[in-house]
Formats: C-alpha cells, sequence, structure tokens
C-alpha cells in the first residue's frame, strides 16, 4: 500500500513564514514537520512507499532537497503539484495508484500518533470506499466558564470539550471507488476531494469515520500555532515515537 503525503499548500494561514519555506518544512525539535510525517508512516508495514506531492519548482523544492540522502528504508518518489485541487492531484498519479485496491491520504499539516493499522482493520471492516479519521474531543485553547442567571460560577481553563459534531482530520484511506469518481470528473480545472467527491459517497453511506479517541491531533497550520500548544506538540511527537 502507498502513503500520499499532500503537501503542495499555498500555506496561506502560516504566512508571514511560509513566504520563505513550505508549511511541510516548518521545524519543530530541529526537524521538519514533515520528515515527522514520514517517518511515522514508514514504521507501519504494510506501506511500501511514500509518495509526497508538493511544487517541487517552488519552495516545495527544499523538501526534496531534505530528502537527497536516504533518511529512512521505505522507498520515497516525488511528483510535482498538478495545481488542481486534491482530487486533481490524485488523478495526477493515477498511475502510480494502478496497482492499489487501497492508499493511505495525509495532508502534511497534520500531527497525530493515529493508528493506522486499527484504521484500515475499521475501513475493511465498514466495506467503505472510504475512511477519514475523526475526533468527538477538543482541548480548547481558551478558557470557559460556569454562568448561572448571569453569574460566573466556574472558570475552566482550555477544557477538554466533547463536540456536538465529529471534527474530520486529514488524514484518509481511499478506495479504488474515490478513484473512478475523480476519473469522472477529469474534464474540470479543479476538482476538490471533500466537496467533489467524498460528499456524494458519504449520502450513500459509503465513507467510515475512525475515531482517534483519546489521542491528540493538531492542525500544523503556522509556526505561531506550534509554538502556543508545544506542550501538546511534545506530547504527539512522544507518542509517535519520536
Amino acid at each position: 500500500m502507498k502513503a500520499i503525503i499532500l503537501a503542495g499548500g499555498k500555506g496561506t494561514r502560516g504566512k508571514p513564514y511560509t513566504e520563505y519555506f513550505p508549511k511541510a518544512m516548518t521545524p519543530i525539535n530541529g526537524k521538519p514537520l514533515i520528515d515527522f510525517v514520514v517517518q511515522y508512516l514508514s514504521e507501519f508495514d504494510f506501506i511500501n512507499e511514500i509518495v509526497i506531492i508538493s511544487d517541487f519548482d517552488g519552495l516545495g523544492g527544499q523538501i526534496k532537497n531534505y530528502y537527497q540522502k536516504p533518511k529512512i528504508k521505505k522507498k520515497i518518489s516525488f511528483v510535482q503539484d498538478s495545481q488542481s485541487g486534491t482530487g486533481g492531484d490524485l488523478l495526477h498519479i493515477e498511475n502510480k495508484l494502478k496497482n492499489d485496491s487501497e492508499f493511505i491520504l495525509w495532508f502534511v499539516d497534520n500531527l497525530c500518533a493515529i493508528d493506522l493499522k486499527k484504521m484500515y482493520q475499521f475501513f475493511k471492516e465498514k466495506n467503505s470506499s472510504a475512511c477519514i479519521a475523526t475526533r468527538t474531543k477538543r482541548k480548547e485553547e481558551t478558557g470557559f466558564a460556569i454562568v448561572e442567571n448571569g453569574i460566573i460560577k466556574q472558570f475552566k481553563e482550555k477544557p477538554t470539550m466533547n463536540l456536538p459534531m465529529s471534527e474530520c482530520l486529514g488524514i484518509y484511506i481511499l478506495g479504488k471507488e474515490v478513484m473512478k469518481r475523480i476519473k469522472k470528473k477529469e474534464k474540470q480545472k479543479q476538482i476538490n476531494l471533500s466537496f467533489d467527491i467524498l460528499q456524494d459517497l458519504s449520502k450513500e453511506g459509503k465513507i467510515s469515520a475512525f475515531d482517534i479517541g483519546d489521542n491528540q491531533w493538531i492542525d500544523a497550520e503556522s509556526p505561531a500555532v506550534l509554538e502556543r500548544n508545544y506542550k501538546d506538540v511534545k506530547k504527539i511527537i512522544k507518542q509517535m515515537g519520536f
């Protein structure tokens, strides 16, 4: 099975930092963000190749330079971002996926020690076309208060909240049905995986949700977010084995 890392985003939330390096190269403890993802994926035996999609003609070239010397035993390959949306990027690597019935898709700004083996088993058990990692708990970054009749009774500093809906993470397992649906829309200039493909599949009951439970996850959108949540980041990368 291949693992695809999408690392071609423009990093608009990470400016001004991402004007000088891609979000994937955001430093964490002396290593770039993407290397934590690559190293983590390489630990799963059923993953035989890691494909990184980015704008290698632009700032993404820094990623390719970083991996010039082998750092892991798994094969790493690089594909130029097609600039045609998340679905378009997958269509762009159709030939690479032709011998795979399923593959993992990991958006590079996701940090989580998710058990991909259990997620894959869940995906198969549900006989789904796609499986998305989700969570129903979230640690808030601000303080809350318990209010009764306009009077604050108690403060809750950065509590962990139960969410009314499941929050979707950028970690997917996708089957052949997804690629077939993308192929049907190949004439579109932009194909958004979520809105153009997964939305319809969800209405057909073909997408399963793998809840990460008590595992922490962070959207590593910018160096500022990582710095502000450094304790959580440190905990996550420890859970990932670093």
